[in-house]
């Protein structure tokens, strides 16, 4: 039993009984990561759903060009890949709508985090804005972009008495 203990060097039960709660800690930590890898998750998430188009009300033969794309739900907690798509698409704030085209790289990304946004088409109800009206547009918080109308100052003719 001397010869055990004044061996010199400690067993590697040892040294795992010595650190306790600390070394179980740092070993569910590594078990955990490798749940949330992307790897896990299947292929068919990221393809898309026959009934996606009837779901949300889009028509697949006249599709919208262009997403209004907002961050509805926090990222605090979430996969570092879903917090990467989100700040390559600009969603850092909450609420704020950005815009992006209507395409498959975009839409293959936007679908990985369809839990966190809330994605609208684009409405143009006064049709496209000149280049004078630009200035003058704004997007509403239900995806439609408004011209505001400026009031042109009308010529006053003169009175003759």
């Amino acid at each position: 039993m001397a010869a055990a203990a004044g061996g010199g060097g400690m067993r590697p039960a040892a040294a795992w009984k010595m650190l306790g709660k600390r070394m179980e800690g740092m070993a569910s930590a590594v078990w955990a990561r490798c749940l949330f890898t992307r790897s896990r998750i299947p292929d068919s998430v990221f393809q898309p759903q026959p009934g996606d188009h009837e779901k949300y009300g889009g028509d697949p033969e006249q599709p919208h060009k262009i997403h209004v794309i907002t961050r509805i739900k926090s990222v605090i907690g979430r996969p570092y890949w879903e917090k990467k798509i989100i700040k390559d698409l600009g969603l850092d704030k909450a609420h704020q709508p950005r815009l992006h085209k209507n395409i498959p790289s975009v839409n293959s990304r936007l679908k990985v985090v369809k839990h966190l946004i809330r994605i609208q088409p684009l409405k143009l109800p006064y049709g496209l804005p000149t280049e004078e009206e630009m200035s003058d547009t704004f997007l509403t918080s239900k995806g439609e972009l408004v011209i505001k109308q400026r009031l042109k100052p009308v010529e006053q003719k003169e009175i003759k008495s």
